[in-house]
């Protein structure tokens, strides 16, 4: 008989989060962001999306919401040596900082694009399948456009990550309504019915999805 399955403990969860420390950059990077009121990526997230460029030798990123640079940090310490970060973000002044960082932490500006626009206008103007990873952050309502404008950005094997997708324990809960549950909840559906993905959802952090396109 099988010995079933105990639900992590609060202090088992801090130990796998923590399990891994974060560069001296990210972990700047996340002090910054802190500090400005911003709440960034957790280090099991940065540690999971080192794992990941690495697996998928990431020669070129693209970035929904650079907030401080932490998470484009983690991209940039991981991908290939001629690899090229593409951030976006509505809000400039989330850029300068990050800017900041990159080249603080040794990066030449040819190894990274910081765009300050509307996701939604800058994406469709990327080329199609000529990327290996699209990370979905920034403005939660507008989670089904960016998971939309991702596939035909990916080339197949390639993969779309998205942070945020538990946000603060609300998406499970059917009973929430808020916006931000509510359109988070219509972008994982989305990406399982396209039928495009082969996906898991992980409890990392705020809830992280990783969808490898077919």
């Amino acid at each position: 008989m099988s010995t079933p399955v105990e639900t992590p403990t609060p202090a088992s969860w801090t130990f796998a989060e923590d399990h891994v420390s974060p560069s001296e950059a990210v972990a700047e990077a996340r002090d910054e962001a802190t500090v400005s009121g911003l709440t960034p990526i957790t280090t099991g997230e940065a540690a999971m999306l080192k794992v990941l460029t690495r697996a998928v030798r990431a020669r070129a990123v693209v970035e929904i919401g650079t907030l401080m640079g932490a998470t484009g940090l983690s991209f940039l310490e991981a991908m290939e040596p001629d690899g090229i970060l593409t951030s976006i973000d509505a809000e400039a002044d989330n850029q300068n900082p990050a800017r900041q960082f990159f080249t603080k932490a040794g990066f030449p500006t040819s190894r990274f694009r910081l765009i300050a626009g509307s996701p939604i206008e800058v994406m469709p103007k990327l080329r199609d399948g000529a990327y290996d990873i699209v990370y979905v952050a920034g403005d939660k309502l507008e989670y089904v456009e960016y998971v939309a404008g991702a596939l035909r950005l990916l080339r197949h094997g390639g993969l779309l990550i998205v942070g945020d997708v538990l946000w603060h324990n609300k998406v499970a809960d059917e009973s929430d309504e808020s916006d931000e549950a509510i359109i988070i909840r219509e972008a994982l559906e989305a990406i399982t019915e396209s039928e495009s993905y082969t996906q898991a959802l992980t409890p990392v952090g705020n809830g992280l999805l990783v969808a490898v396109k077919d």
